[in-house]
């Protein structure tokens, strides 16, 4: 019996950990643009993955920021909040010496103003305890021109002009 009932909860442990937690949400304009999209996070065991497919946007190069607060409201995206940093290290490009949890990079948009980023990291959760990688509640900006990945605190990224509640 205790054989059976060891068996039955690596089973059940096992399916837990091969299910994963999927959000999808939609890309506000912000900043008088017609930018939109979806920003998809998917959470299997360690790891989160955030396919962003972006609309409408200038052909070029736009950072992509996790910021403080999932808040869209202001209508130049401001209500979210600095760039989220729990861990206070100064800006810089993800997986330097120094960056900000927030500090995703930047995207390419085509000609017609699509672009698409996927980015996988063990270092952000969906919904759990630690603070210091949840990123429920912040918010992502995607900004007007390229993050430089040097200027203190934001990239030099300049205005917002998409925005995503992350709840």
């Amino acid at each position: 019996m205790k054989v059976q009932t060891l068996a039955l909860l690596a089973g059940c442990a096992l399916f837990a950990v091969s299910c994963g937690t999927t959000k999808m949400y939609s890309v506000n304009a912000k900043s008088g643009t017609q930018t939109g999209g979806t920003a998809k996070f998917t959470q299997k065991g360690n790891e989160v993955v955030m396919k962003l497919d972006v609309t409408n946007l200038t052909p070029g190069i736009h950072a992509v920021h996790i910021h403080e607060k999932g808040d869209c409201s202001a209508a130049d995206g401001t209500s979210t909040g600095g760039h989220w940093n729990p861990g206070k290290d100064d800006h810089g490009k993800w997986g330097a010496e120094h960056f900000h949890m927030g500090d995703i990079g930047n995207l390419a948009a085509n000609k017609e103003g699509v672009a698409t980023l996927t980015f996988k990291t063990d270092k952000w959760c969906l919904g759990c305890a630690d603070e210091s990688k949840n990123i429920i509640g912040k918010g992502m900006i995607i900004h007007a021109a390229a993050d430089d990945f040097h200027t203190q605190p934001t990239g030099n990224a300049g205005g917002r002009v998409g925005c995503v509640e992350i709840k």
